[in-house]
């Protein structure tokens, strides 16, 4: 590992930079790594993000958007990037398998990989690590990474502000996560006042949706929703004939599951979906319930205590029946 002074210095001279985050990313990934880009632009440096896939619409509006490289849309053109980099940010993840292909090129990259992370577990791939799983988002980290640890707080200006305000955002759940503590909401009116525009990140987020999205989200409400109120658990089943059908695009099926855990008494929700590769699953919780032990444990994946994500090599159906057969292992828990 390499110290803060030692990064400092690294940065004090125009450096070639990658910035990358995980598959699929959401606000946080997109708002830490776009946050991170206006900062060291300032600086002089070369920079460049790649995202390992593609990313939703919503989040297009973001300064520097359109700089952006998607890795599958460019595959040669990111590895010559990712060779070639002197330092390599990893943002809002721990693990190389996190960001598919891309992860292997990155693990042989001659630089330095540099992880910024908020999630449990990580891989022992990083050459300096600013991580703590208490953060409620990787853009509170970055925030507190420029700020705090390079002493560049007066670089945070109107477009990185507005960059990690979104990822603070929509990782604290519009901050009603436990996550989101007195010290979040101090980072955030520190965001506001330096240029987050607070009510309009929240309109371009959350208000711009498509008719297919808000037809599909009626479609799992009223036709999908499965209530388990022996577990105080809720289920919404989604088949790849629904998707298309629905013609959903990236991110439709962002926040669906929330729906699902909304309902009263309601302390366990799951959104599983049948995708092209595998079936994915998606955990949200309530108090202390652990939907990231689910996931570990029986899904191959992980998270944070009260929002997991995981994958099947079963069947859609097969999927289902394993996960409510789970259910009574955590019965104690669910009905507390």
């Amino acid at each position: 590992m390499i110290s803060i002074s030692e990064l400092k210095t690294l940065l004090a001279t125009p450096q070639k930079i990658v910035i990358t985050t995980h598959h699929k990313p959401d606000g946080d990934a997109m708002g830490s790594s776009l946050g991170l880009y206006a900062f060291l632009i300032q600086k002089g440096h070369h920079v460049q993000v790649i995202t390992p896939t593609d990313y939703p619409d919503f989040l297009h509006w973001m300064p520097n958007n359109s700089n952006v490289i998607i890795y599958t849309e460019a595959v040669e053109k990111s590895i010559q990037l990712v060779n070639e980099a002197a330092l390599i940010f990893c943002l809002d993840f721990n693990t190389l398998s996190r960001i598919n292909e891309l992860g292997e090129h990155i693990r042989k990259a001659p630089g330095l990989k540099l992880m910024i992370d908020h999630h449990l577990d990580p891989e022992d791939f990083d050459d300096y690590r600013h991580w703590n799983i208490n953060a409620c988002a990787a853009a509170q980290l970055v925030y507190d990474f420029i700020k705090n640890e390079l002493g560049e707080g007066e670089l945070i200006n109107k477009d990185v502000a507005a960059c990690l305000y979104t990822g603070i955002m929509t990782d604290s759940g519009s901050f009603r996560f436990p996550s989101a503590t007195s010290t979040v909401y101090r980072i955030a009116a520190d965001l506001i006042d330096l240029g987050a525009e607070h009510w309009r990140i929240h309109q371009l987020v959350y208000d711009n949706a498509s008719e297919n999205r808000l037809r599909f989200l009626g479609h799992c409400l009223s036709n999908k929703l499965e209530i388990l109120r022996e577990f105080n658990t809720a289920i919404i089943t989604v088949n790849a004939e629904e998707l298309k059908t629905y013609q959903i695009a990236t991110g439709d099926t962002e926040g669906i599951v929330n729906y699902a855990l909304s309902i009263n008494g309601i302390k366990l929700a799951a959104f599983i979906i049948e995708r092209t590769d595998k079936v994915k699953l998606s955990l949200r919780s309530t108090g202390d319930f652990p939907a990231n032990e689910i996931c570990k444990k029986y899904f191959d994946g992980g998270g944070h205590r009260n929002a997991a994500g995981g994958a099947s090599e079963l069947s859609l159906q097969q999927t289902v029946e394993k996960f409510k057969s789970i259910l009574p292992e955590y019965k104690t828990q669910l009905l507390q």
